[in-house]
């Protein structure tokens, strides 16, 4: 597992964690935990992904487990019976069957992420003005409004399209499982039971912190996209990265800390991506960061990976990781107009990524 996916595992324990706490509190001792959203700190960050994920996961739990079900239907047959064709049709036809009902799971998170995306703009408009003392307008604006429709619609789209992912493999898997069973001499029972199995597993508990990284990712884009909108708003020209320097901060964000972009740099950018609506488009053009060995030096460096190749962003000379208010060192490193343009100018920059902007004043 590279760096960054365990540093990412690891910030979802904490967003979890305060999931859990959250449910306890609400559902057990019933105390209501919902307040004013606040993006300013990372402990509010966190709680603003955790109530997202735990939504969503609540608004598609039933529809996971009836694609199950309806998978499940179709596939609890006598194998032993079947031709190879007949097996491959069947296959074709629980996952139509599971299909039918994950088509459900796309409108069942745009009400969620629609109030959300108000949420996350207005509260950080809110902060920004206050914080920093800015001179516009407590309304949102005409690219907030952009940014709400933006959020909404790009993210269904990634979860459309991971459900297709999981079906497609789901279809693969249910295949070995019966190719294998009938070899093996299994029942009716015991390959309907391993189908059961790898369905759940696709369907249901595979992606064992997914609707965290989809909310992670959701918060943390449109805090960004609305910090540059107030920027521009406010005339101010230039903003600062700035990571959360703690233990669980990755290379990327700690490369990143402290470097200025262009505001307005930054707005054409969302106005490009903003036209996309193929996610694979958008992680194209907006790729998060990944981490590897160079085979020469033994260096871990940072990449992006576009049309099958590696497109380095700066070489780790001293890591950090693991400390604390510690940046580490870094050599051969891309400018910011590179970077802008290879679509890491703003954050997010890896799943959960906590990273935010401020403005150079």
């Amino acid at each position: 597992m590279c760096e960054t996916c365990a540093t990412a595992e690891s910030g979802h324990l904490i967003v979890r964690a305060r999931e859990v706490a959250d449910e306890v509190i609400e559902r057990l001792l019933r105390i209501p935990v919902r307040k004013a959203m606040d993006l300013s700190t990372p402990k509010g960050f966190d709680r603003a992904v955790a109530g997202l994920a735990s939504q969503l996961r609540g608004a598609t739990a039933a529809t996971d487990r009836d694609a199950v079900k309806a998978a499940i239907e179709v596939l609890d047959v006598d194998w032993h019976a079947t031709t190879a064709a007949q097996r491959r049709s069947l296959v074709a036809q629980a996952m139509e069957a599971a299909g039918r009902r994950t088509s459900e799971v796309v409108q069942r998170v745009v009400a969620p992420f629609g109030e959300a995306a108000d949420e996350v703009v207005g509260a950080t408009r809110d902060n920004v003005r206050n914080a920093h003392r800015l001179g516009i307008a407590a309304d949102f604006n005409v690219v907030d409004r952009r940014i709400t429709r933006h959020l909404v619609s790009s993210q269904a789209n990634f979860v459309r399209d991971e459900y297709g992912r999981r079906l497609d493999g789901l279809g693969a898997e249910a295949r070995r499982v019966v190719a294998e069973g009938l070899e093996a001499g299994l029942g009716r029972q015991d390959i309907a039971a391993d189908l059961s199995r790898a369905a759940n597993k696709a369907l249901v508990t595979r992606p064992a912190f997914y609707w965290e990284v989809v909310a992670g990712a959701f918060v943390a884009n449109g805090r960004s996209l609305a910090q540059i909108s107030a920027y521009a708003e406010a005339g101010i020209q230039r903003y600062l990265i700035e990571a959360v320097l703690d233990e669980h901060t990755t290379e990327i964000c700690r490369y990143l800390h402290g470097k200025e972009f262009e505001v307005g740099d930054a707005l054409r950018r969302f106005d490009h991506i903003e036209q996309m609506e193929s996610p694979e488009e958008i992680k194209t053009e907006a790729p998060w960061v990944r981490e590897a060995l160079d085979p020469d030096t033994g260096r871990k460096f940072l990449y992006v990976e576009r049309d099958g190749a590696r497109t380095r962003i700066a070489e780790v000379t001293r890591s950090a990781m693991g400390t604390r208010d510690d940046a580490g060192e870094f050599a051969r490193g891309r400018n910011t107009t590179e970077l802008m343009d290879m679509g890491i100018g703003f954050p997010p920059y890896h799943g959960l990524c906590r990273s935010t902007t401020v403005p150079a004043i």
